[in-house]
């Protein structure tokens, strides 16, 4: 069944991308939030041209929350602009209004896309998530390489995140939004090769209007190498992703021109074989 996610205000504009937001670029390094806080302006300020990893997280009697990390090689993170957090690696894409006062940050309730997920501890995470980030909290940014921010929930749980730099601050630019239809199954990199090669993803260019109607004709599909960051092929779901494509400055003529960084996946669907 498909479920559609509408290209609504809800799109998650991550800029905290994927999620697809337009991250603001590079900010001044991080200041310090915490007893001697700056202004609310240059706490955001901090937080921004970041994504925030989950790196560790436990409860109020330091006992590991095995819930909130079950995907270690694509942990939860976060990214905040413009007045607005959004949450990224759970089963869905959320978003909220996110305000700060001195060492505290209060976020409203989370929206959240409407996508379903095959994994249960995967499709937890919105839930586990929601209730750590929702509320106020007290929030301490470490100033190190890379930064850390502390943050602890109101009921004392608390979340240990590493910053590691929006695309657009790496590759200086705001980058260009488009949109991949990818099949549910992937192909062999080139014709004839034995089974169990490398497999490719098969993709399609979409293109949508400012109201989220898809207009025009899909594009061919093609079937190669590209490489989505942020984006794991799950066999027999097909998707559509909004991606953001960055020109890569200074790149050896050998090495790829251009970085593909998923912003957000806007349907699924599962596709009988």
């Amino acid at each position: 069944m498909t479920r559609p996610v509408l290209l609504l205000p809800l799109m998650l504009t991550l800029s905290l991308a994927a999620c697809a937001r337009t991250p603001e670029a590079a900010h001044a390094d991080p200041a310090r939030v915490g007893d001697d806080a700056p202004p609310a302006a240059t706490a955001t300020d901090a937080l921004a041209g970041y994504y925030w990893r989950l790196q560790e997280a436990t409860d109020a009697q330091g006992k590991r929350i095995d819930a909130l990390l079950v995907r270690p090689e694509q942990p939860l993170q976060f990214n905040i602009a413009n007045g607005r957090i959004a949450v990224l690696n759970a089963c869905n894409q959320m978003a909220g209004t996110i305000r700060f006062d001195g060492d505290e940050a209060r976020v409203e309730r989370l929206i959240s896309t409407k996508m379903a997920c095959l994994d249960a501890p995967i499709m937890a995470l919105d839930g586990a998530i929601s209730l750590r980030l929702q509320g106020a909290a007290r929030i301490a940014l470490r100033e190190s390489d890379p930064p850390q921010l502390v943050w602890t929930a109101a009921n004392g749980d608390v979340l240990r995140f590493v910053g590691a730099p929006t695309p657009e601050t790496r590759y200086g630019s705001a980058g260009e939004t488009v949109y991949f239809e990818v099949a549910p199954q992937t192909k062999p990199c080139r014709p004839g090769l034995a089974p169990n090669t490398v497999a490719c993803l098969q993709t399609r260019e979409l293109r949508y209007d400012e109201n989220g109607l898809r207009i025009g004709e899909p594009g061919p599909w093609q079937t190669g190498s590209l490489r989505i960051e942020g984006f794991t092929h799950e066999p027999g779901i097909r998707t559509v992703l909004r991606v953001k494509r960055f020109a890569i400055r200074n790149a050896p003529a050998d090495a790829p021109q251009v970085a593909y960084i998923l912003d957000t996946a806007i349907e699924s669907e599962m596709v009988q074989p």
